[in-house]
């Protein structure tokens, strides 16, 4: 037997003869693999354990397999994966789990198909985890079909850890239907199983259903955690009912809720968005401990309602605070300078973002330069004579982010206040022909304890035929009195 002793990925041996010793020997390889940062110091490793040991014990073998994948040593890691002997369901779902975190479905689908009819392995619910883990981060749609048909077939279905994620896998997918019928189908939900199901009804624009399976929650007595809370305020945003907003703030101080910073930034966000200003600012001055999302949300406040000369003002404490600036700060500062026409301050903190504080500009923040300069009549000429450079950062964005619909929508602008209507018209086609949409804005209206929802052209409700004639019926009386 052999005693390791390990100093800065130098290795030392001397015989040793009992079995407490060879297993000290073995916690000090994983601890030397655990530890490694290179390829090089992973091999060495490697070279010990093949001189000295078994790959199978304490597991090293697994652990040095996922060292290598970490490192980006995928060929090496396959190389030593299949020399491995007798290899259990640990050593398959540790290689699984390691492809799942670098984001290889491709790698995933093979191991679990040499696992399965290769060599005759069962999955667990590890493997499923792990696969439904790639396949949301990576938007894998058919393979995520798969991988639920497999989690039926083994009945894993009902495992509540694995259910949240299929709901959660679907959620982020934007198959609502099938989130909510994999929801449905749980014997048990937790609060998490609520959570994500509320979460993603508000995150895909559907706030009054969010809110809906909130109620539900509460009546099959569920209590209220920060995740849920802060989600439904977010929905709460989406419905406009100030009602409802005043409910959920008591129910935050029933809850004990009140002083932690993310539930009471989300209540500063909800309050601006129902035209609150002061109920936010009130809300903000009680806070203790505010970090930088709290100062932006209240920055965001003042920049929505008009108050340039307030979001300024707290923009200057922010940086004599010393609080972390990004992106978002600067979006909304630069939007604060746009509704009152600053652009002499509103150029100086776009040219200060980049060169002061080492951010670079983003679509938001060329969105609002561009109404900034639009506001002021000095969009034209700015245009004119930035054409090129217009032109380059349109090829940017659309190769940054061809789906978002703003970046069609911004340049289009740019165009039109100008007078390119060619230029205008043919970014529109192009948005159309790549299938890029906007999600269409929806108005909410409550009426005898019920929200109700509503888009441009909808004819959903079920009392549509009815709203429709007292709408035409209002619209004659309208053009009646223009006539009269």
């Amino acid at each position: 037997m052999l005693k390791f002793l390990y100093t800065n990925h130098k290795i030392t041996l001397s015989a040793c003869t009992n079995r407490s010793n060879l297993d000290s020997f073995i916690s000090s390889l994983i601890a030397s693999t655990c530890s490694c940062s290179s390829v090089s110091s992973c091999c060495a490793i490697h070279a010990r354990v093949i001189k000295s040991t078994s790959y199978n014990e304490g597991f090293i073998g697994d652990q040095l397999v996922s060292k290598y994948l970490q490192l980006g040593n995928v060929d090496q890691a396959y190389k030593l994966f299949d020399e491995i002997p007798h290899k259990d369901l640990v050593s398959w779902n540790s290689f699984i789990s390691g492809f799942s975190r670098r984001g290889s479905v491709f790698d995933c689908v093979i191991l679990l198909y040499r696992m399965r009819y290769e060599k005759g392995m069962q999955t667990n619910e590890v493997t499923i985890l792990s696969l439904i883990s790639v396949c949301k981060d990576e938007g894998a749609l058919n393979e995520a079909k798969n991988v639920l048909g497999l989690a039926i077939k083994l009945g894993l279905v009902s495992d509540v850890k694995v259910g949240n994620s299929l709901i959660h896998l679907y959620g982020k997918l934007r198959c609502l239907s099938e989130a909510r019928v994999l929801f449905e189908a749980m014997a048990f939900r937790s609060l998490v199983s609520w959570n994500s199901m509320i979460a993603i009804y508000v995150q895909n624009g559907f706030a009054d259903e969010g809110v809906r399976l909130f109620a539900m929650m509460r009546l099959k007595g569920f209590g209220c955690d920060q995740a849920n809370l802060v989600v439904f305020l977010q929905a709460c945003e989406g419905i406009g009912v100030v009602k409802l907003a005043e409910s959920i703030h008591a129910l935050i101080f029933k809850c004990g809720l009140n002083e932690d910073l993310t539930t009471t930034t989300a209540t500063i966000n909800l309050y601006v968005r129902l035209g609150r200003l002061d109920d936010s600012r009130k809300i903000f001055k009680e806070m203790k401990g505010r970090d930088s999302v709290a100062w932006t949300s209240m920055l965001a406040g003042y920049a929505i309602h008009g108050k340039g000369r307030e979001a300024i003002l707290l923009f200057e404490r922010m940086v004599k605070d010393g609080m972390k600036l990004d992106h978002v700060t600067f979006t909304h500062l630069l939007n604060a300078c746009s509704h009152l026409g600053l652009v002499t301050e509103g150029k100086i903190y776009f040219q200060n973002m980049s060169n002061i504080y080492g951010i670079q500009p983003r679509l938001d923040h060329y969105s609002c330069m561009v109404d900034l300069l639009g506001r002021s009549g000095l969009l034209h000429d700015a245009v004119h004579g930035n054409m090129d450079l217009g032109k380059e950062v349109a090829e940017q964005l659309f190769a940054l982010e061809p789906l978002d619909p703003r970046n069609y929508i911004v340049l289009s602008n740019i165009y039109s206040t100008s007078g390119l209507w060619r230029e205008a018209s043919s970014v529109r086609v192009l948005m159309k022909h790549r299938g890029v949409t906007r999600t269409p804005g929806c108005s909410f209206i409550e009426h005898g304890n019920k929200i109700h929802r509503f888009t441009v052209g909808d004819q959903s409700h079920p009392m549509s035929i009815r709203i429709y004639e007292k709408l035409n019926e209002l619209m004659l009386k309208i053009q009646a009195s223009r006539l009269a």
